[in-house]
């Protein structure tokens, strides 16, 4: 098979491309997930989609064809919501606190499942703290529990993503890859997607917080999306960022970040590194200093959609 006919409409350029259909772009991704394309038609494919930028058809093309090779965790037999973490973008000018969002939902009870690859070498990624608090990622899909943060690595989830998310090493740019890993819903079975999940995502630029409504809406996904911090799907500590609350791809709620000057992370006093930020994330899940309020604002925000959800 080939891909060939597909560059042919994408690769025109910025103004000259044409976008392809949902079923188009389902049966384009389903090639390269299965490996069917050569390795130049994959370099070809990559550049393309990034000079052009994905429609929302295409990625929830690109979406259906992941969700259908996806290896599933499955949700806990007592129905509990799973809050799902997307983590990919580690911090390098504040603490990563993305694992501390995990921990402090876990203790309110949620079955949470985060999932990551590290593509930011200068930056201290998610994983990195987690194994500082003794979480070490489990190598394959399995049951979740109520109260229980688990971290799994994208190629235990999909090796073929992972795959095309290690493109960037060597072409030296993002793909669609980056933008589909912060989308997918990796709870329930094949064919079968558990309405009990809520995805926790976010867009780094405002411009990506339309096309990314409208790519949950098309999904029918239950997700709060928010402006992210440094990339990550957890709140500033400093400020509450932007907002949407999307319950069965339908808008709930959309909030406005907090506006002004920033002030500096007082609260901080560790080395920024893996362990600084193991320690810090530790004593506030222990009760030995405060949450940030924003992310407590964070987490009510999580309750709520999870309570007005049909879960």
């Amino acid at each position: 098979m080939s891909i060939k006919h597909y560059i042919k409409e994408i690769g025109r350029g910025k103004d000259g491309a044409r976008p392809l259909s949902r079923e188009q772009a389902h049966d384009l991704m389903g090639q390269i997930l299965d490996e069917q394309v050569s390795n130049m038609e994959l370099g070809a494919f990559c550049l393309a989609m990034r000079i052009k930028g994905e429609t929302e058809q295409e990625m929830a093309g690109f979406l259906d064809a992941t969700q259908e090779r996806l290896n599933y965790f499955k949700p806990p037999l007592s129905n509990t919501p799973v809050i799902v973490i997307p983590t990919y973008n580690g911090a390098r000018r504040l603490p990563v606190l993305t694992p501390l969002l995990g921990l402090l939902l876990a203790k309110e009870g949620f079955a949470v499942l985060m999932h990551g690859s590290s593509t930011e070498n200068e930056r201290i990624s998610s994983q990195s703290v987690l194994n500082c608090l003794g979480y070490k990622p489990t190598d394959a899909a399995r049951n979740l529990i109520p109260g229980e943060l688990v971290f799994t690595s994208t190629q235990v989830i999909s090796p073929a993503l992972h795959k095309l998310l290690a493109v960037r090493e060597v072409i030296g740019l993002r793909n669609s890859a980056h933008s589909m890993v912060k989308l997918i819903q990796p709870i329930g079975e094949k064919n079968s997607i558990d309405p009990s999940q809520i995805l926790i995502t976010s867009y780094t630029h405002p411009e990506y917080s339309l096309s990314m409504r409208s790519t949950l809406a098309l999904t029918k996904a239950n997700a709060l999306l928010l402006r992210g911090c440094e990339g990550e799907p957890v709140a500033d500590a400093r400020r509450s960022p932007a907002y949407a609350l999307i319950d069965s791809g339908y808008i709930l709620m959309s909030i406005e970040g907090e506006k002004g000057s920033i002030s500096g992370f007082n609260n901080f006093k560790e080395e920024l590194n893996a362990s600084g930020i193991a320690n810090y994330s530790k004593q506030i899940v222990d009760g030995k200093l405060p949450t940030p309020q924003p992310i407590l604002d964070q987490i009510a925000l999580i309750k709520k959609l999870a309570d007005t959800s049909k879960i």
